[in-house]
């Protein structure tokens, strides 16, 4: 069984929606990727902190789904980051209301000792320095994914473009991949940040799909339609996750397998969204995984007749 190693914010969000909103619920980027990487076989561990405020049942939440949390700092007497944000009606834009850092402001990551030889490293949003720290812990992994924003870009682009040159994929949306490579085009962006260091470029789209970039080759998947979208905050993570289980679970790192760890990504990125939070995606079963499979591979499957 492969191992997985995650780094991100285990944090609260405070959430609306034109459907509703929440007061502190679950969240954090490897919340979502853990979650979602749990679908698979593999061995995770997550390396983050938290205050002495987060409830003990979010860790057993995390450990039941078998999240090794040893790397999981507790800070006593602190409070974990929080995050609330307002989604317009489209609900691809939104508005961040608040952002507490709290206990975030001072991390310094430490890799438990059974997964600093994990073959995968998934690198979750946070300031580049931190992820750099969790590199220079692990031993020679076979694949590391690079999650950033373009707060990163905005305000620490030296340290970024370092993590940059270190990993293998990298996974950021559109608008992120146009301003780090200052193209239009996303053939042309992705071939550009392919030179600073990446052999594969993953451009998210939401609701659009996601693009997958090797060289001069392109795969795109789409998004599933759905008919309720009640919350996306997390499909990116849930995506990435999906992604890099999926990946782990196969212990294969090729175009060709890459394309399918995009449809999987894809399609439990499907099911975040359904519900406020971290809630859909504890719910969620294997035959419901393969159920929604069948749809995308209905949604992209034809035939021709080609001279």
């Amino acid at each position: 069984m492969s191992k997985l190693l995650i780094v991100g914010t285990v944090a609260f969000d405070a959430i609306e929606t034109p459907f509703g909103k929440t007061d502190k619920i679950l969240g954090g980027a490897a919340t979502y990727i853990g979650l979602s990487a749990s679908n698979f076989e593999v061995e995770s561990a997550v390396v983050s902190v938290v205050g002495e405020d987060f409830p003990q049942e979010y860790l057993d939440l995390l450990k039941k789904n078998n999240i090794n949390i040893e790397g999981v700092e507790v800070v006593k007497g602190g409070k974990t980051f929080f995050w609330s944000g307002k989604y317009h009606n489209d609900l691809n834009t939104r508005d961040t209301l608040d952002t507490q850092l709290n206990v975030l402001a001072d991390f310094n990551p430490v890799v438990p000792e059974t997964h600093k030889d994990a073959e995968f490293v998934m690198l979750g949003n946070l300031h580049p320095l931190v992820q750099l720290s969790v590199l220079e812990q692990v031993k020679n992994p076979k694949l590391v994914v690079l999650d950033t924003m373009n707060f990163w870009m905005d305000n620490a682009l030296e340290d970024l473009m370092k993590v940059i040159e270190k990993v293998n994929v990298i996974t950021i949306n559109d608008e992120e991949a146009r301003q780090l490579s200052g193209e239009y085009s996303l053939v042309k962006a992705a071939r550009k940040i392919e030179q600073m260091g990446p052999k594969y470029v993953v451009i998210k789209k939401g609701e659009h799909g996601a693009l997958l970039f090797h060289k001069e080759q392109i795969f795109f998947a789409p998004a599933l339609p759905l008919e309720e979208v009640f919350d996306p905050t997390g499909a990116g993570d849930t995506f990435a996750g999906g992604f890099i289980g999926y990946l782990a679970r196969t212990n294969d790192v090729s175009f060709e397998n890459m394309k399918s760890a995009i449809i999987y990504g894809s399609n439990l990125a499907s099911f975040c969204v359904e519900k406020f939070g971290t809630e859909r995606m504890q719910s969620l079963t294997g035959s419901q995984m393969n159920e929604r499979l069948n749809e995308f591979k209905k949604l992209t499957q034809f035939e021709t007749q080609l001279d």
